[in-house]
């Protein structure tokens, strides 16, 4: 199974930010959208991501005075990214090891969409309960 059959089923929406977004006005989005990140994008350019760690961090870190401060003072600047014909387990491997839950999915430098941990845990769940049906409609057929 690949990142594409995921976007597929999931939609290639993005939400993003720009950098200058206020911290307060980003965690509303996040609210709003039921989210745990958004990414941070000057025009069409990725330039990192906010996720619900960067912001526990930085208000851990500075206090409420953070959330005045622009999304790119709090953002993570290193984004990991994948590419729509990389793996689940590919994925699983990278979240892992990088210790995150969110990965933008690029296309030619392009961001194409974004896979959670919770839609790989979701598409992997359908997996197992199509092969258990599979293995119930076998049985009875036998």
């Amino acid at each position: 199974m690949t990142v594409r059959s995921i976007l597929d089923t999931k939609g290639h929406q993005i939400v993003s930010v720009e950098p200058g977004t206020k911290l307060a006005a980003a965690i509303q989005l996040l609210g709003e959208k039921k989210i745990g990140a958004v990414l941070v994008m000057n025009e069409s350019r990725l330039e990192g991501i906010l996720s619900e760690r960067d912001i526990v961090r930085v208000i851990g870190e500075r206090g409420a005075g953070a959330l005045e401060e622009p999304v790119s003072q709090v953002m993570t600047r290193k984004v990991v990214t994948c590419k729509e014909t990389d793996t689940v387990a590919e994925l699983m491997e990278m979240m892992t090891t990088g210790k995150f839950r969110h990965l933008p999915v690029t296309d030619n430098g392009n961001v194409v969409g974004l896979i959670s941990i919770g839609d790989i845990v979701k598409r992997r769940v359908q997996e197992y309960e199509a092969e258990q049906e599979a293995l119930r409609d076998y049985i009875k057929t036998a």
